[in-house]
């Protein structure tokens, strides 16, 4: 009873008035019958009551909500509530009947509030950009709804003089009987205390009016600021319509230039016009002399000015590969790279195998993301059970493996004999990696503790690749990359990933390495935070933004890259990334701009200065460079893409079935390939079946570790198939590579020792 009596006191300290938005305090709340009841932080907020465990879980971790538009509220006696809304019922008791009463009365008020707001909400869903005549409406029902209440206070105050006279008035006919003086002076003080409730009561009910007063006086201002802001929302949509148009036509006319150009080779005097045209154009764009970057956080600001010298000139038509896995002698015509960057090898030239082009098209399945994100407000993104509705049919492995989309930039780095050269290639294969993200606002699917997934390309593009889910909490996965071009790549990734209500934050925890044969060089670089806005209004969107360092263990040569985070008063470019390569000195050598979803380019540094100081009042750095040169463009996607999860190229035939891959291969995974087929509803059924069966196994291997320790014996715990944890020689830290075997278990197809995952 003492801790019941406390859980009272620290309610009635807590909690305001019933009537207020905000209710808060401590309840008990029915467990299991072992249990019995529990003593648990309720908040009572926006017509949805949660509950906590204690009140600092309210930063990060909410037991349960259950929302009071669709609950029944019961009195079972005194102390007892019970709510029920669907299938989950919440059994609570109060420390007292008058506590009791105060959560009831606040329940209520808080339901018949939510019912008017969904009420609202609903006759509002059809018009998804309102009129100014539905503007002022929704502004009269609100004052309407003040005037209401305000009248209800008025009723109230009249009660309460009512009353209140009444009560001075029996006061004062016991002041005129004859009582001892001790309970006259007590009668009196009451009769004060009375007197001075009245005169609050006045003053609230005239605070209520003066604010009554003040919103009408201020609605107009706010109907026009309204309106103002939903035509500027207007205009801005439009103007993006149209420039979304003129870029989809731009981006055809620029497919089809080259095909015409090399289609007339017999007609010199249209190419030569068309030639002039270019350049002239190209001209055009050196106009501005200078270009400015943000500054970095660890490096000083800095300007560059272009150098303009007769005896540069640009290439006149662009050298990029215009479809996934472009030829590398696409790249042979970089003016500032060395020669041998641009060797090519005969058998780089051999014909590819077809792969499929396209998926089936996403069924168009509406479902409400807040109705599921609600109750995962702080949670681990990894641990939230999803519906398939929210993904698109590729692992979290595919994801990654979709990294080596632009792997024609390795290739490249591989020739090289300069590493300052090489650094900015691997800078713009590192950028290159988050272009595929830009519509992808899809969730993949969470692999399954021991599911691979395998990348062969070693015919076409000479590398091969393995993925394996290491670990399930915190989830990790393991990536080998091996080219018979003369690198390896190789990571550990683990996704940490937190819910903020507005938006997601992705943060990929982890090295990756990049090694090159020849030259014995090793990159070492981390991935950005993602962040997708957006989760419960509006269209959803991602973002990248922090600094990556890219670090060559052998020469000490870095790279810093900065991505700056889309800001709408910003005057940049969305999506922008710049960056500068230095030497083992410090000394910067060239300069990197672009944006990580479309290109990068790179220009070399013939001499720096120091400038005058910014607007922040630091200094800058004058860089005078040769013009900027490209090296990396991003690929288009495929026609229809907007109706296939926008895959590109690559990501197309990730899913595509192959003939010989391994038992626990994400191609065969069912609930995904069910996904891919658009039968949805049985692939959440199927994905319900494989978190189970998952789960069922985590338990027995926790019963086993049990048994273990209860016996003295020691326990493994679950090991990875294909990749071992080993101490890294030149980083230092501990994570898992690869330790063979996969390969040649293919070719014997012996997967006998693969866990049953599906």
């Amino acid at each position: 009873m003492s801790e019941q009596g406390k859980g009272s006191a620290s309610a009635s300290a807590a909690a305001p008035a019933p009537g207020s938005d905000t209710y808060k305090g401590w309840l008990f709340k029915w467990t299991n019958y072992l249990k019995g009841y529990q003593r648990r932080w309720f908040v009572l907020s926006n017509g949805l009551l949660s509950y906590y465990r204690t009140q600092a879980e309210m930063a990060h971790t909410c037991r349960g909500t259950i929302n009071l538009a669709t609950a029944h509220i019961d009195t079972e006696d005194a102390c007892n509530i019970v709510l029920s809304s669907g299938g989950r019922t919440y059994h609570l008791k109060a420390s007292t009947e008058v506590e009791r009463q105060r959560w009831v009365t606040a329940l209520e008020l808080a339901k018949a509030k939510a019912i008017r707001m969904m009420n609202d909400q609903s006759d509002d869903s059809g018009d998804e950009e309102p009129t100014s005549q539905s503007d002022r409406s929704e502004i009269q029902g609100t004052l309407k709804i003040l005037v209401s209440k305000l009248d209800d206070l008025s009723t109230c105050n009249d009660l309460i003089a009512k009353h209140g006279a009444a009560l001075q008035r029996s006061l004062s006919e016991l002041e005129g009987l004859k009582v001892p003086v001790e309970g006259g002076e007590k009668i009196k003080a009451v009769n004060e205390r009375a007197t001075l409730f009245r005169i609050t009561s006045n003053a609230m009910i005239n605070a209520c009016r003066d604010f009554l007063d003040l919103a009408e006086t201020h609605s107009r201002r706010w109907q026009r600021a309204l309106q103002y802001e939903r035509e500027q929302r207007t205009h801005l949509e439009e103007t993006i319509e149209q420039l979304a148009k003129q870029h989809n036509s731009l981006e055809r006319a620029w497919r089809e230039a080259p095909t015409l150009v090399s289609t007339t080779p017999s007609a010199p005097t249209t190419n030569k016009g068309g030639s002039g045209r270019l350049r002239k154009e190209e001209a055009s764009d050196e106009d501005e002399d200078t270009e400015y970057f943000d500054a970095m956080e660890d490096s000083p600001a800095f300007i560059t000015v272009t150098a303009t010298e007769n005896t540069q000139h640009r290439r006149s038509q662009s050298n990029l590969s215009g479809a996934s896995g472009g030829q590398p002698n696409d790249w042979n015509q970089d003016d500032h790279m060395s020669p041998s960057c641009n060797d090519v090898s005969g058998k780089e030239l051999q014909p590819r195998r077809q792969r499929r082009t396209h998926v089936p098209d996403k069924p168009n399945y509406s479902l409400n993301l807040w109705s599921i994100m609600k109750n995962c407000i702080g949670k681990e993104l990894s641990k939230i059970p999803m519906p398939v509705n929210f993904n698109e049919p590729l692992s979290m492995l595919q994801r990654l493996t979709e990294d080596l989309e632009y792997h024609e930039l390795l290739d490249k780095a591989a020739r090289c004999d300069s590493s300052m050269e090489q650094m900015c290639l691997v800078a713009a294969f590192s950028v290159s990696s988050y272009s595929t993200t830009v519509h992808r606002t899809a969730k993949p699917f969470n692999p399954l503790l021991g599911e691979t997934y395998e990348l062969d390309r070693r015919e076409e593009f000479g590398y091969r690749s393995l993925c394996e889910q290491v670990s399930h909490h915190p989830p990790a996965a393991a990536h080998h990359v091996i080219s018979q071009r003369g690198w390896t790549l190789w990571q550990e990734i683990t996704i940490a990933s937190k819910f903020r209500g507005k938006y997601l934050s992705i943060m990929p925890l982890g090295a990756i390495h990049l090694q090159f044969h020849s030259s014995g060089n090793q990159y070492v670089w981390r991935k950005v935070t993602s962040t997708v806005h957006n989760i419960i209004v509006g269209k959803l969107w991602i973002d990248q933004s922090g600094d990556i360092e890219i670090v060559n263990h052998r020469t000490k040569e870095t790279c810093q890259l900065k991505f700056s985070p889309y800001s709408y008063f910003s005057r940049d470019v969305p999506r922008k990334v710049t960056g500068v390569v230095a030497d083992s000195g410090g000394q910067a050598h060239y300069v990197l701009s672009g944006t990580w979803d479309d290109k990068i380019e790179s220009a070399k540094i013939i001499q720096s200065s120091r400038g005058g100081s910014g607007s922040e009042g630091k200094q800058k750095t004058v860089y005078q460079t040769l013009s900027p040169k490209p090296l990396w463009k991003k690929y288009p996607l495929p026609e229809n893409a907007e109706n296939m999860y926008y895959f590109s190229a690559l990501a197309l035939t990730l899913n595509e079935q192959e003939d010989g891959v391994g038992v626990t291969d994400s191609r065969l995974r069912p609930d995904q390939k069910l996904m891919e087929e658009g039968r949805w509803d049985e692939a959440n059924s199927e994905k319900q079946r494989l978190e189970e069966k998952q789960r069922a196994v985590r338990r027995r291997r926790e019963a086993e570790a049990t048994d273990a320790l209860d016996e003295g014996k020691e326990y493994e715990g679950y090991q990875p198939l294909w990749f071992h944890q080993r101490r890294d020689s030149v980083t230092g830290e501990t994570n898992f590579v690869y330790k063979g075997g996969y390969w040649e278990a293919k070719e014997r197809q012996d997967w006998s020792m693969c866990p049953n995952i599906f």
